[in-house]
């Protein structure tokens, strides 16, 4: 019997303002209405269906501030905020152009398009920008109270809207909408945000999922470690003038022991897995991932490829390298089967899709009865480019597996069981991601090098700060946690010439925020360059640069 082993990997970065908490971006709280509440929906559905599910603890730390948020009406998230204003027509300049640059931000043949309701808010303001600018003063409270108020329920997952509750009445009532029916959805979406870590746990609890991490602030590990990392699977990568990351290892272990002590107090057990932050791994990381006592880690196949040879093939699970501590089992990736379900079945009908991975998996079991099939991908960015939200999809392809008897769904400690004998020994690991097999996406172009050299020289102010005696205990404790967050992969990914202006002002301007924040506890003065951009964008990336394709 072939495993199919699902992992779907759930993570935002911190989108907080250092010093005052504000969200900058709502973007854990749209994910958490629409995609973490529907992945759970659908796993609740489909009871035989077993797979792995990667939460980041940087992310839960999110999903607890939204809960808390709604549980006492303390907003801050400036969305939350202005769709419970009672009083709309009082909204700022500053807060009305906010949520006007904010709130047609979707994938809109999906989302907008099929509400007719939503599409006149758009049309109107299309209306009014071609005819005068200064007529943008002349939009009603009633209208900003509608478009906060679409936004949220564009973006609330399909279960939700299946429910027949308050979603469903608002979606049906379509303008006009009263405090008394944003103070509803507010409240229903608030038990949804709540109640996400419960049931995943649950899930985990009945034996239908596992629940793996990924070290706690999302952090490049293998560059922490080693910038020459780089060089591994790409020879001529220009590196940052720094030579190293200061303390790169105490800094992943760190990172490592805050995840397993981050899941074991959410989940109630430590996680026998570990995804690491984008599937990057080195021989160097690896090590400290066995020392850890993990019994998996897992990347993609173009690192396999550039460690084993082009023949090498994800179908079966493989041994750490010589020399690994403990006992640690390898799972790469098949990024056919997973860019498909990440880029190409949105724009097929779902019972097609359904149907064209059931054949490209049963082909696959035709080769091997006793074929590993690994599946890994973003379990939150692909679904807004499925029409509703890829519910049939997911319908229909949990359907065809439950029913299938020659493949059956496995979590990967299960997989790492049943593989076992079939296991082979890496001869070696070079470092690499599940992008390109390569790391360039985080280091390599001058914006993203001038990022790591900012982050060395404040890190270099830390370590002197931490070695002496002139904070506080609550003053270092600061300095870690904002240097964790500081250290997240996030900010590299997104500067670049390729990545949208919009992207990439938002993520570079709260990576010198970090930076700045940093400084400030340090009681140090702020470096000028802080006050600049480091990079521009300009590119118009695929499903809007939040996911890349394997190759």
């Amino acid at each position: 019997m072939a495993d199919l082993a699902f992992l779907w990997h759930m993570h935002q970065p911190d989108y907080r303002h250092p010093d005052n908490g504000e969200f900058r971006l709502p973007w854990v709280l749209l994910h958490a209405i629409k995609d973490y509440t529907d992945m759970a929906a659908h796993l609740e559905r489909h009871p035989h269906i077993r797979c792995t599910v990667n939460f980041v603890p940087v992310l839960l730390d999110q999903i607890e501030d939204y809960a808390d948020q709604f549980a006492t009406g303390r907003w801050r998230d400036p969305l939350l905020r202005l769709a419970a204003s009672p009083r709309p027509e009082c909204f700022t300049a500053d807060e009305r152009q906010w949520l006007i640059d904010l709130a047609f931000r979707c994938h809109a043949p999906t989302m907008l398009e099929p509400f007719a309701p939503y599409r006149r808010l758009r049309d109107l303001l299309l209306h009014v920008r071609s005819h005068d600018g200064e007529a943008l003063d002349y939009l009603s409270g009633a209208y900003f109270a509608d478009l906060a108020t679409w936004y949220l329920l564009a973006w609330s997952g399909e279960s939700l809207r299946r429910a027949g509750g308050v979603i469903a009445e608002l979606m049906a009532k379509g303008s006009g909408f009263s405090l008394a029916d944003r103070q509803a959805l507010l409240a229903e979406l608030g038990d949804a945000v709540a109640g996400i870590v419960p049931r995943y746990r649950a899930l985990a609890d009945d034996g239908r999922v596992e629940l793996s991490c990924t070290p706690a602030g999302h952090p490049l590990a293998p560059l922490l470690l080693d910038f020459n990392a780089a060089r591994e699977a790409w020879p001529d990568c220009a590196l940052p003038a720094a030579p190293e990351y200061p303390g790169g290892r105490s800094r992943v272990a760190e990172h490592v022991a805050q995840a397993v002590a981050s899941h074991a107090r959410r989940f109630g057990r430590p996680p026998a897995g570990l995804w690491p932050a984008e599937g990057a791994l080195s021989e160097a990381f690896l090590k400290q991932v066995g020392e850890a006592g993990f019994r998996w880690t897992a990347s993609s196949h173009g690192v396999l490829k550039h460690s084993a040879g082009n023949d090498a093939r994800t179908t079966q699970a493989w041994q750490a390298p010589d020399g690994t501590p403990g006992d640690l089992t390898l799972f790469f990736r098949n990024e056919r089967l997973s860019d498909l379900i990440g880029f190409e079945y949105c724009r097929w009908h779902g019972r097609d899709a359904a149907q064209h991975f059931m054949t490209e998996v049963k082909a696959l079991h035709l080769q091997d009865a006793n074929h590993l099939i690994p599946v890994f991908l973003d379990g939150e960015n692909a679904w807004e480019y499925y029409p509703y939200n890829a519910w049939y999809f997911f319908s229909d392809l949990y359907d065809a597996l439950e029913k299938n008897p020659g493949i059956r769904t496995v979590t990967l400690s299960e997989a790492a069981d049943s593989q076992r004998a079939r296991r082979a020994r890496l001869p070696r690991l070079v470092a690499g991601s599940w992008v390109y097999g390569t790391l360039s996406t985080w280091i390599g172009h001058p914006d993203k090098n001038r990022a790591w050299e900012m982050l060395c020289e404040v890190k270099h102010c830390v370590d002197r700060a931490l070695d002496g005696d002139r904070l506080g205990p609550a003053e270092r404790a600061d300095v870690i946690r904002r240097l964790a967050v500081c250290e997240g992969s996030d900010w590299f990914w997104w500067l670049g010439d390729y990545n949208s202006p919009q992207s990439v002002a938002s993520f570079d301007a709260l990576f010198r925020e970090n930076l700045k924040a940093l400084y400030q506890v340090l009681k140090l003065p702020l470096p000028s360059g802080l006050d600049h951009p480091i990079s521009r964008g300009g590119g118009e990336p695929e499903s809007g640069g939040t996911m890349r394709r394997a190759n």
